[in-house]
């Protein structure tokens, strides 16, 4: 018999939060940063080939994020640093608090 999800985990998988990054491949260490005009720039240690950035990306956002791998899809962007990513299960404003960078 399947087990049936509870209100509460079905309202969560309704809710994503989808924002634009701009990435910054080979970067000295993984980071998030705020740039000029607002937009969320994050650095990876990844370089930007054979999808590993992309690799990286969602195993930054997912451990920054404390969600699982599977809840990160980066939707548009695959070949670009400029890309747009959704992350299932949370709101945009509990992503913005903790992807907000210290040093704004």
């Amino acid at each position: 018999m399947k087990a049936r999800p509870n209100s509460r985990q079905q309202k969560r998988s309704d809710v994503s939060a989808t924002f634009a990054v701009r990435i910054q491949p080979r970067a000295a260490k993984n980071g998030v940063s705020r740039m000029q005009d607002g937009s969320l720039k994050i650095r990876l240690t990844a370089p930007p080939v054979d999808g590993a950035a992309n690799e990286a990306l969602v195993r930054f956002l997912s451990d920054t994020l404390s969600v699982s791998k599977s809840q990160v899809e980066i939707v548009s962007g695959h070949t670009s640093r400029e890309k747009r990513v959704k992350i299932v299960g949370m709101s945009e404003e509990e992503v913005i608090q903790l992807l907000n960078p210290a040093d704004q």
